[in-house]
């Protein structure tokens, strides 16, 4: 019986085998399209991470990776960058740069995508949604030009208005109690069309008679948006909470970069800036693995809190 068994198993183990290559060459045109994207990921992503060691070596740029010493203790460059006094401050501005701008950054898209949901101008609409998501293909530095004519202490536009009222003029780029608000501020400009667009594809896809039914039923436009729009798109909301919440320790390098400067390095200084000076303007290479390294865990273990709390509210990546 035990044998009868065994050969039982390993049958219905072939059978799938078989129905999984069958699918796969069925598939097969679709596979091909796919590998430059593996390949892409296999090269800059997953082959550059023998990279790591550096954070155990005393690495020296002349003897190379393999052929540099390895740091005693093997924790040498972890103790230094929690011991040293940048430790508190870099986690500080980082965690709070993300945070203001899940907070703040999420709820626009979704009331833009909904407005445009019910919005019956057509030509209004196409207009507005043209609009909203053309600031997401300029790059920071032509979004950080477009701040200074706005914002500039001394030419700015808004400046000249309040000069105008009898104010004083504000140092918004320059002054630690406005930079993390023009940062999330202008990421919300930057982002917002091109969140509600997604959203908007999510919304497409409710099923239209769920809207008949609670029409007939007497439900307002707020009761089907809050009874069938919210709950339709919930997956979505979900996922796309997933994927920031994992990439918080981010905090958008690329936007920082260009906007911040040695005045609000306090509030503005975010890990990666950090690592970026210390890796190519410092040198130090061992203790910016480090931190990127320790960057990149925190973040992963962002995401699998992220998803299995997602899993709570019924919706989750995997």
């Amino acid at each position: 019986m035990e044998e009868r068994a065994a050969l039982g198993r390993q049958t219905a183990s072939g059978a799938r085998a078989r129905k999984a290559l069958t699918g796969i060459w069925q598939m097969k045109a679709l596979y091909l399209m796919l590998l430059p994207c593996l390949a892409w990921y296999f090269v800059f992503k997953y082959l550059p991470m023998y990279g790591v060691i550096i954070s155990f070596k005393d690495y020296n740029f002349t003897d190379g990776i393999w052929n540099s010493p390895w740091a005693d203790p093997w924790y040498k460059y972890f103790k230094q960058f929690f011991e040293s006094p940048y430790f508190s401050q870099l986690m500080t501005s980082t965690l709070l740069i993300s945070l203001y701008k899940l907070a703040f950054g999420m709820f626009p898209s979704i009331i833009l995508a909904i407005l445009l949901h019910e919005c019956r101008i057509g030509w209004f609409r196409r207009w507005v949604q043209t609009l909203s998501y053309m600031p997401h293909f300029l790059s920071w530095i032509i979004i950080y030009g477009i701040s200074i004519a706005f914002l500039s202490e001394t030419t700015g536009l808004f400046n000249r208005w309040i000069t105008e009222a009898g104010g004083h003029s504000v140092p918004f780029l320059n002054s630690t109690e406005w930079f993390r608000s023009v940062l999330v501020s202008t990421e919300i400009w930057k982002d917002l069309g091109w969140g509600a667009i997604i959203y908007l594809a999510a919304i497409g896809s409710i099923d239209p008679t769920l809207y008949e039914a609670a029409r007939v039923d007497g439900a307002s436009r707020i009761r089907m948006i809050w009874h069938v729009t919210l709950p339709g798109i919930r997956n979505v909301i979900t996922l796309l909470l997933i994927l920031k919440i994992g990439s918080m320790m981010d905090a958008g390098f690329e936007q920082v970069f260009v906007f911040y400067n040695p005045r609000v390095y306090e509030v503005g200084d975010i890990i990666d800036t950090w690592v970026y000076r210390m890796g190519l303007e410092e040198m130090s290479f061992s203790l910016a693995t480090t931190v990127g390294l320790f960057k990149s865990v925190i973040g992963f273990v962002l995401i699998i809190g992220a998803n299995k709390l997602a899993k709570r509210w019924g919706g989750s990546i995997w």
